[in-house]
């Protein structure tokens, strides 16, 4: 068994963080992790994408396209980006809140994810759909949409582990005063 799980979003994002995480709540299960992460420009709304090996058999902690069997994407563009990735019968998770990239703001241009949710829908099989900013708002701050974003992967079944390992890799790799408010995220249903 090896799952192949690609983070991706922009910078800001707590990609990085959720990445530990995950790697975090598999090492405690057993699991052997491998894990590359890219940050590129990220202070300045870049791309960041991180790719994790969960199992066994792993001799390299990237995977080639048609291989993911999760994309979690905290932005609709990078989904899109990403999409060449995921195998046939794997999951997108996607947060419906875009980030206008600095390209689109230097170049004045509208971009407000609609075209990328839509393509999504069109051609992910196996599509769940979060609204991030709503969430956010739920919850009272715009710096939990990463933990939103994990326990909405956990709970489509493509993780090898469950709510409760993630809450108790976050007891050991989030400050002692974020806890409680990353679990409400974590637990977050809407």
């Amino acid at each position: 068994m090896t799952n192949n799980i690609l983070l991706c979003g922009v910078g800001g994002q707590g990609i990085v963080l959720t990445s530990k995480l995950t790697a975090s709540a598999a090492m405690d299960k057993g699991y052997h992790v491998m894990s590359a992460e890219t940050i590129g420009m990220a202070q300045k709304g870049g791309s960041v994408f991180s790719f994790l090996r969960i199992g066994n058999e792993m001799y390299s902690p990237m995977f080639g396209r048609k291989q993911a069997d999760i994309i979690i994407a905290f932005e609709p563009a990078e989904a899109v980006r990403m999409l060449p990735y995921l195998s046939d019968s794997g999951c997108v998770i996607v947060n419906t809140h875009p980030v206008m990239p600095v390209t689109a703001v230097l170049k004045e241009s509208s971009y407000n994810g609609e075209e990328m949710m839509n393509y999504l829908k069109g051609c992910v099989n196996d599509l769940v759909i979060v609204d991030g900013a709503k969430a956010c708002r739920d919850l009272g701050s715009p710096k939990v949409l990463n933990m939103v974003m994990l326990g909405a992967a956990i709970r489509s079944g493509f993780l090898p582990f469950t709510i409760g390992d993630a809450e108790r890799a976050m007891e050991k790799n989030v400050k002692p005063q974020f806890v409680e408010l990353n679990k409400k995220a974590l637990n977050y249903i809407s």
